[in-house]
């Protein structure tokens, strides 16, 4: 890393080791763990289709690993920044005050008088 004369014997920055890191960050870790995923998953379909009549054991087993990826790998996908939040604060909940009471009486409401001079 090529660094200016002037912070060369300055200490580098403190780890904040409690932040979590950028959306954007994780996002793009999410995505590459993903492509890895499918990546394994086509090697699994591809290894099934060339070892199907010769090893049908080894065929089996990639069938089962070309199955179960894609499922993992959107669970994992998903569980990226739900996991770095850390502990939640504890939500301060106000005195329960008892509502004032209201007393609601029944209403009749008469239809409209209709003029009958005419």
């Amino acid at each position: 890393m090529n660094r200016t004369p002037w912070h060369r014997e300055s200490p580098r920055a403190e780890s904040i080791t409690r932040a979590r890191t950028g959306l954007s960050q994780d996002v793009r870790a999410r995505q590459r763990r993903y492509i890895i995923a499918m990546l394994i998953r086509t090697v699994c379909v591809v290894v099934m289709a060339l070892t199907w009549d010769r090893w049908p054991l080894v065929a089996v087993c990639a069938l089962i690993g070309g199955v179960v990826i894609p499922y993992v790998a959107v669970v994992a996908a998903q569980a990226g920044w739900r996991q770095q939040r850390g502990l939640r604060a504890e939500l301060v909940r106000p005195a329960a005050e008892p509502a004032p009471r209201v007393v609601l009486e029944p209403t009749l409401i008469l239809p409209p008088e209709r003029n009958t001079t005419g």
